[in-house]
């Protein structure tokens, strides 16, 4: 099944869809202590960071199922998402 995936830089999509946050100074330090600019790696300055999420949307912007947890822990696996785009893909 072709589709496309979409990468945010600046977060742009994830502050639309109001799954953004801003990672608290603590958070900051723990990065900083693994070495990881996450202000640099944004390209914007920001501590941003989406909640994980995955959204299926439909050729006409329709979004037909979301997956999201702002415990990055619990990630679902792909069947849901599989089944809806194979219902998209369906003649």
């Amino acid at each position: 099944m072709p589709f496309t995936t979409l990468r945010d830089f600046g977060n742009r999509v994830a502050e639309a869809y109001g799954i953004a946050f801003t990672l608290p100074d603590d958070l900051r330090e723990i990065y900083r202590n693994f070495g990881i600019d996450l202000a640099m790696g944004n390209g914007d300055g920001s501590w941003r960071l989406p909640v994980p999420a995955r959204f299926v949307v439909d050729r006409g912007g329709i979004i037909r199922a979301v997956d999201a947890d702002p415990d990055y822990t619990h990630r679902p696996g792909p069947a849901t998402a599989v089944e809806v785009l194979q219902t998209l893909a369906a003649p």
